[in-house]
């Protein structure tokens, strides 16, 4: 496994090596990478509360190893992380076989991290998060390691037990296939605004102004799991999504609106009776909406979203 018998360079984030009984500087040397970690598992498997499930295995495998003979304990840990994640993915894409309706990303408080323990802020959003899934495990892991936390090649293809030219293939297919669906985002000031006038629209029954705000091949995709009467279908089109908005008017009595950053974006945290009903995003281009995720599995908001 990477950082033992040879030091590799983890953009930036490396360590000296720990004596085995010293279980003190273990536990401080993991806290300062924790944040990477999480980052590393929850771009792999687009849910937090896997991804806190996956670290916390880390740190227990971390307690139990010769830590005396890593030499990098930063990129061991990271390598651990990644391995850890490109199996579980495979595990979680044959639950998601059986999931009731559309699946969404859980989403993840950013308002303290935007970039979620990365170099940038890449692989983050939702729109990316969805393209995401259309890569093998493989490519999704080095795209991840590339694009949001700049590791070079040589490391991942370290991480991937693979060849440097093999990672860049993986790297550049990954690429390309992002490209091919992947749209110009505005800027999170527009983004923001955007979501704002659309929420104002829905809840007014505004069809008009909800049709100017949407992209004409715009498609609302809820996530209810069974748990929450949804649409078990995409609505796809700017008329069908402003009809489908239009007809929900009685959806937002007595619905409060707070304000959460969610995967470096603004989202709408909805509120009923005291509790969180659910969150809806959208994602945005020149063209208008071009998604509108609403997230109202409850075992998805309440263990994600930390409201403003």
């Amino acid at each position: 496994m990477i950082g033992r018998g040879r030091a590799v360079a983890d953009s930036g984030v490396a360590h000296e090596a720990v004596g085995a009984g010293d279980l003190d500087g273990a536990a401080a040397i993991f806290t300062s990478v924790r944040p990477r970690l999480f980052g590393i598992a929850y771009r792999m498997l687009s849910s937090a509360s896997e991804a806190e499930d996956l670290v916390q295995e880390v740190w227990l495998r971390w307690q139990t190893t010769d830590r005396s003979v890593v030499v990098n304990p930063a990129a061991f840990l990271a390598t651990t992380t990644t391995r850890l994640a490109i199996n579980a993915l495979q595990s979680a894409r044959m639950r998601r076989e059986t999931y009731i309706g559309p699946w969404l990303p859980e989403p993840v408080d950013t308002s303290a991290d935007p970039y979620l323990g990365a170099e940038r802020g890449e692989a983050l959003e939702f729109a990316a998060l969805l393209l995401m899934e259309k890569l093998t495990p493989n490519e999704r892991a080095a795209y991840v390691l590339r694009e949001a936390f700049d590791y070079p090649y040589a490391q991942i293809a370290d991480i991937l037990r693979s060849t440097e030219p093999a990672v860049r293939q993986l790297v550049s297919r990954a690429r390309r296939h992002m490209a091919e669906e992947r749209r110009t985002p505005v800027s999170a000031e527009a983004q923001r605004e955007l979501l704002t006038t659309f929420i104002a629209a829905a809840r007014s029954g505004d069809m008009a102004a909800l049709e100017r705000l949407l992209a004409a091949d715009v498609t609302n995709i809820a996530d209810g799991n069974g748990r929450v009467r949804v649409s078990r279908r995409p609505v796809v089109g700017a008329e069908r999504v402003a009809k489908f908005m239009t007809a929900l008017m009685w959806f937002w009595e007595g619905v409060e609106v707070r304000w959460a950053t969610t995967n470096g974006q603004t989202s709408a945290v909805l509120w009923h009776d005291g509790e969180v009903y659910g969150l809806i995003t959208v994602s945005a281009s020149t063209d208008g909406i071009d998604r509108v995720l609403w997230m109202v599995n409850p075992e998805k908001i309440t263990a994600a979203v930390a409201p403003a």
